[in-house]
């Protein structure tokens, strides 16, 4: 029977935590789908699995406590596999902490300085061609781990390598079995949204591994599983030697790269986010700072880096969240699992990890997009066209600086996009029409043009139809109207905007 004391309670703990029953239900939806992608992101990127677990907490309980973006739910993400593996494989596991630790400290700085709601300014064609080389890289590395096979280093190794690998798996039966459970893993996930209603409570992630899970189980499968070395015994906090390593331009390439792609994917799936739900607008300049926190500790605890990542937060939302309390409490159930539950990942097999990042990769190539785009922005398709190709063809860093490059020489033609328009009656005033915006870089252009003008009529210069009129522009007209007219005709004209 409940005494007044407990309702009393009960009733405060409504007002304190009105939407409790909303948040914890979401939050358990949130943690069943970050469990898969933790792990199989974390073996991916070359790094112990529990570190996969370790970023993924940091953003439940770290980031997610936060202010910034009320429901967006942060971790590993698909999207820094490739970089984090390069760095892995080049400078190690410890060195990884130092790089992750820079990341967090300069997102923080960066928050610090209001800097966040900038990224908003980088061009959405960089941000969708970046992800979609990250995507074709990814897919055509996790080709390899399906098929139980060490893919190659480089983008076009991995690409060119795949007639082999299919070759070489037709004759190997345990090459044939690690496959057919990577594309069963990927077919489940594909037709997962076909299935019943009841059955979709579970995310399809955790059900296409379950079941790979079993099956491998269930036929004694001759597949590689993941390696469990434990949480504490995964766990490398950064040393002095490792520090010294930021001297180093290729370590400090690789923190400019973490930095700039993080915070991107982080600030633009806030904007996603946002999109869902009525709630409260994301802050971007505190959302940065979250992130920066966030990356500080998982850089401390030598973890992956974490972003923000759509597929947990769109989860989240459509859960039913209703404030940060979900993805709090998500923090804490990968953590309970970590402590008490670890030796469960020592069955899941490696292929069906692989079967979803390659799921995952072909979800961050936006096919449709760039179809669209193409038909109504052709230069921007062509800027997401060549940064995914660039990065899959030379690497990371280089192909997001050449998309970077790409967009601001757009920019920068858009905005000197100038039309002049001469109308000769044959008698009278010569009249030419200026529109559009004139700078310096288009200066050779127009005087080029006005220069070609009859110096013995009267000329009627109309700058009214400008947008933008530069001083050099400025300058160079007025000294041109000087100048033009020959003795004994009428001074040119200028009508100014």
């Amino acid at each position: 029977m409940d005494t007044p004391t407990s309702n009393r309670t009960s009733i405060s703990n409504r007002m304190k935590f009105p939407h409790l029953r909303q948040d914890f239900a979401a939050s358990l939806v949130v943690f069943l789908v970050a469990l898969p992608l933790c792990v199989g992101v974390a073996v991916a990127s070359g790094v112990p699995a529990e570190l996969g677990l370790v970023t993924g907490i940091v953003g439940g309980l770290v980031t997610g406590l936060l202010p910034g973006s009320s429901l967006q739910v942060s971790g590993p993400a698909a999207g820094l596999t490739v970089l984090v593996f390069e760095a892995v494989q080049e400078y190690g596991l410890p060195v990884l902490g130092v790089i992750v630790l820079a990341t967090g400290l300069i997102q923080l700085a960066m928050g610090a300085l209001k800097l966040g709601r900038y990224f908003r300014a980088i061009s959405v064609a960089v941000v969708e061609g970046m992800l979609a080389g990250i995507g074709l890289v990814l897919i055509a590395g996790q080709l390899y781990s399906v098929a139980g096979a060490e893919a190659p280093a480089s983008g076009l190794g991995k690409l060119a390598g795949l007639p082999g690998l299919i070759a070489d798996s037709a004759g190997s039966t345990e090459a044939l079995a690690s496959f057919g459970l990577g594309a069963g893993t990927i077919a489940v996930l594909v037709l997962w949204k076909h299935l019943p209603k009841k059955v979709r409570t579970v995310p399809g992630a955790l059900g296409a591994v379950a079941l790979a899970t079993l099956v491998t189980l269930a036929f004694s499968l001759p597949v590689a599983t993941v390696e469990v070395k434990g949480l504490l015994g995964s766990i490398q906090l950064p040393g002095f030697e490792s520090v010294g390593e930021l001297a180093s331009l290729g370590v400090l390439g690789t923190v400019a790269a973490f930095v700039l792609i993080a915070s991107a994917e982080s600030l633009f799936s806030a904007a996603a986010v946002d999109r869902l739900h009525d709630g409260p607008r994301t802050e971007y300049d505190k959302e940065l700072m979250a992130q920066g926190a966030g990356n500080t500790v998982c850089g401390l605890l030598g973890a992956l880096p974490m972003t923000a990542v759509i597929v947990r937060s769109s989860a989240n939302v459509q859960a039913g969240a209703r404030t940060k309390a979900s993805r709090v409490m998500h923090g804490v159930w990968l953590l309970l699992f970590a402590a008490l539950l670890p030796a469960v990942l020592a069955y899941i097999p490696l292929p069906a990890l692989a079967g979803i990042l390659v799921h995952a990769g072909w979800k961050l190539i936006p096919l449709r997009g760039i179809v669209s785009l193409w038909r109504e922005h052709r230069g921007e398709a062509l800027i997401l066209i060549v940064t995914a190709v660039s990065i899959v063809a030379i690497s990371m860093f280089e192909g997001v600086l050449i998309g970077l490059a790409l967009a601001v020489a757009k920019t920068a033609w858009e905005a000197s996009h100038l039309k002049l328009e001469v109308i000769d009656k044959g008698a009278g005033p010569v009249q030419a029409y200026l529109s559009g915006n004139a700078t310096f870089l288009r200066l050779p252009k127009i005087l080029d043009n006005l220069e070609a003008l009859p110096q013995d009529r009267p000329v009627e210069l109309d700058l009214s139809g400008l947008h933008h009129l530069d001083h050099a522009c400025r300058t160079a007209l007025e000294t041109w109207a000087e100048r033009h007219s020959a003795k004994g005709t009428e001074p040119v004209k200028v009508t100014t905007p």
